[in-house]
């Protein structure tokens, strides 16, 4: 038996009536053993088990996780770490659902991301989270790479380790240049006029039916990246701005090189003082999107438009 105190296995369920007994299952065990439980999972999915747990439900944190994962990147600071830090000394236990069928091509490559992660940001933590997938529903290769970010695999037959557990190949194949837009209006800016950055974003923002707080969230977070260029990625970047599937596209590219793939996902003690500007990007955004190299780095925030533009 392993004494890595963190457990992460991927449960590929077949139908409504294995995900809810799995789960069920899963969080009662928890229970019992006294163990604080959260569940987050998208919204249909988190009605049935909380039906099926009946006055159980009332011990358990339940998230959206269409809402409260809708950008892979915050999960791990605002769903997982949140929950398991809100219990120190603890042994937690979680429900994450991240990839579900209906997340986009252009969603899938931060979720499996999200998910490789997941193990080097809890190595050593006394958490275990399961990760539900849909064995009916997703792709072959979602359930094949499934399989290289959860060292265990569960399934209806029992429990086995994953004999293609690999989550580092993970995070860097999916750390690929972007496709171009196909128009854009774009800024050269540095510490003289990264104002312009931001007000360009803002502009495109309402033109697009963005108000109020959320176009103040996108102004922040261009001036955060625009910052992290200024101060990590030569002291000068480029801001692009265009529509694309329903979402406003900010992307700032440098030629800075991120080489620690968990910044922007660990929670920070606003008391501490220290670099935080992808994890707000990451927590103001829809999805965040990153391309990294040595000498390059271009970092995608998405926007969902509200309403017609």
């Amino acid at each position: 038996m392993s004494a890595e105190p963190f457990v992460h296995p991927a449960l590929f369920y077949q139908g409504a009536g294995q995900y809810v007994a799995a789960i069920t299952a899963f969080v009662r065990a928890g229970l019992t053993a006294g163990e604080p439980v959260a569940i987050a999972v998208p919204g249909g999915n988190l009605a049935m088990i909380e039906a099926a747990l009946g006055a159980d439900a009332a011990s358990v944190r339940l998230l959206d996780m269409r809402e409260a994962g809708r950008n892979p990147g915050r999960i791990i600071p605002a769903v997982l770490s949140d929950f398991a830090d809100r219990h120190p000394g603890r042994r937690v236990r979680i429900v994450g659902e991240p990839i579900w069928p209906g997340r986009t091509a252009m969603e899938y490559p931060a979720a499996a991301q999200h998910e490789a992660l997941i193990n080097l940001s809890f190595a050593g933590r006394r958490v275990t989270i399961l990760c539900p997938y849909d064995a009916e529903r997703l792709a072959p290769e979602v359930l094949r790479e499934a399989e290289r970010t959860h060292p265990v695999l569960r399934d209806a037959t029992g429990e086995r380790p994953s004999a293609d557990y690999a989550p580092h190949d993970v995070v860097a194949g999916h750390n690929r240049a972007f496709e171009e837009p196909a128009a854009f209006v774009s800024l050269r800016f540095d510490d003289t006029n990264l104002s312009e950055a931001r007000r360009l974003a803002a502009r495109h923002a309402v033109a697009l039916g963005f108000a109020g707080d959320r176009v103040d969230d996108i102004r922040l977070a261009v001036a955060e990246l625009g910052a992290n260029s200024l101060d990590h990625g030569g002291g000068s970047g480029t801001i692009r701005v265009w529509a694309e599937g329903g979402r406003l596209v900010c992307e700032v590219s440098d030629s800075g090189h991120i080489t620690d793939p968990l910044v922007g996902r660990r929670p920070v003690d606003p008391q501490v003082a220290g670099s935080r500007g992808l994890l707000i990007v990451n927590l103001l955004s829809d999805l965040v999107r990153v391309h990294t190299r040595a000498g390059a780095t271009v970092i995608r925030a998405y926007f969902d438009i509200a309403g017609p533009a």
